[in-house]
C-alpha cells in the first residue's frame, strides 16, 4: 500500500510539474489512463488515483467523450461596492459614453463585447419570499430579468444573475420591458432614470452554498469549491425598495471588496491630554 501511495504521488507530482511548465498548456489533453499506467508499469486504479488527485486540485477537468484536459485559468471578478457610484455616475453620462462601462466591465474588467452575453426578460407574479422582502402582495407583476455571460474562450459561465422589478415602477418607459434592448448602455440604473427613479442606497448581502453538479460543470468549479450567492436591494430617495438583484460567483475566483465611507462628525473633537 505504502509503495502504491508512494507511486501515485510521484505520478500526480510529475503530470503537475508538465502543466506547471505548459508541457500540457491551458485546454491540452492529458495522457489517458491505460497510457499512464503503461508509461508508468502501474494499475489502472493507481494512473486513476493520480489523475483525481489533479482534479481536486483545480488544475485538471474532466470533459464527456475527450477525457481530463488542464483547465483553463478562470478570469477573476472583482465585486466592489465603489462600484456601485461609479454606475449611478456613468448613467447621466451621453449615450456613446454610457457604454463603455457597466456591471459586467467593472465586475470583470473586460469589455462586454468579448463576452458572449444573453438575457431573458419575462413577467412573473410575485412568488412570496420576494414579495415579503418588496413589502407588496403576492402575485404582484414583476419584471423578471436573466443575464448571463459565458467565455467564448471555454463555454464556461462568466457571470450569472437575475433581477427583479415591480412593473409599475418601469412600465411608464416600455422600452424597459423589451429584452431587445440588452445590453442597455449605462445598465438599470439609466433605465430607472429614464422613468424618474434615482437609486440612493445599495445594500450586499452575501451568503455561500455548495453548488449542485449542474451548476459545477456550467462554472467549471474544481470539487469543494462553493458559490458565492450575492442579493443586492436598491433603493431610492423615499427608501422604496425597487430591485432586488440575485447573483452568483465561484469562490475560487471572486474577490468582493466592501467600502464604507464615514461621515465626518458635525464638530471634530479637540485633541485629548494624555
Amino acid at each position: 500500500m505504502a509503495d502504491e501511495l508512494s507511486t501515485t504521488a510521484q505520478i500526480t507530482s510529475d503530470l503537475r510539474a508538465q502543466i506547471q511548465d505548459h508541457t500540457f498548456g491551458p485546454g491540452a489533453l492529458l495522457p489517458s489512463e491505460p497510457e499512464i499506467a503503461r508509461a508508468y508499469s502501474v494499475s489502472r486504479q493507481t494512473a486513476r488515483s493520480a489523475l483525481r488527485a489533479l482534479e481536486q486540485e483545480g488544475l485538471v477537468t474532466v470533459r464527456p467523450r475527450r477525457g481530463r484536459i488542464v483547465r483553463v485559468p478562470p478570469r477573476r471578478a472583482v465585486r466592489d461596492s465603489e462600484r456601485h457610484q461609479l454606475e449611478k455616475d456613468n448613467a447621466i453620462l451621453p449615450e456613446e459614453a454610457r457604454g463603455k462601462l457597466g456591471e459586467a466591465e467593472t465586475n470583470l474588467a473586460m469589455s462586454i463585447h468579448d463576452q458572449k452575453f444573453a438575457s431573458r426578460y419575462d413577467i412573473i407574479p410575485a412568488p412570496d419570499e420576494l414579495a415579503t422582502v418588496f413589502g407588496i402582495v403576492p402575485t404582484t407583476p414583476l419584471l423578471r430579468r436573466r443575464f448571463t455571460s459565458t467565455d467564448p474562450r471555454t463555454g464556461n459561465l462568466l457571470s450569472d444573475s437575475v433581477s427583479y422589478i415591480p412593473k409599475v415602477f418601469v412600465e411608464a418607459n416600455p422600452a424597459i420591458l423589451d429584452e431587445r434592448n440588452e445590453p442597455w448602455p449605462g445598465g438599470t440604473l439609466h433605465q430607472l432614470s429614464t422613468v424618474g427613479i434615482e437609486i440612493m442606497k445599495v445594500v450586499d448581502e452575501v451568503t455561500a452554498r455548495m453548488p449542485s453538479s449542474t451548476e459545477a460543470e456550467a462554472w467549471d468549479l474544481p470539487s469543494g469549491i462553493p458559490l458565492l450567492f450575492c442579493r443586492r436591494l436598491s433603493y431610492d430617495r423615499a427608501g422604496t425598495l425597487i430591485e432586488i438583484s440575485d447573483a452568483w460567483y465561484p469562490a475560487d475566483r471572486t474577490e468582493l471588496r466592501f467600502v464604507t465611507p464615514l461621515k465626518p462628525w458635525p464638530d471634530p473633537p479637540q485633541k485629548r491630554k494624555k
